[in-house]
């Protein structure tokens, strides 16, 4: 589908001049560019997508989108952990 997932910023770090970060996706872990955002800070919610996060969301917009993707069965999906599982 594409969609934007949310999620909480756990690590920044620099890379090559480039601000990036770890996100967890509701327990879910992944790497996450975070240029296009102003003054990211752990512990703020995300919205990536394609690994880029693209704006920050509020907390309880973030849990709920996050609980109806799961319900859904797309959250391994946009994650890309389904083409993971397959190989």
């Amino acid at each position: 589908m594409c969609l934007g997932v949310p999620g909480k910023i756990v690590e920044i770090v620099e890379t090559s001049g480039l601000l990036m970060g770890k996100v967890d996706f509701g327990g879910i872990v992944k790497e996450a560019c975070l240029a296009y955002l102003d003054y990211p800070q752990v512990g703020e919610f995300v919205l990536v997508h394609v690994g880029f996060a693209l704006q920050k969301i509020d907390e309880v917009v973030a849990l709920e989108t996050l609980q109806t993707l799961r319900e859904m069965g797309e959250l391994d999906a946009e994650l890309g952990l389904d083409a993971q599982r397959s190989q």
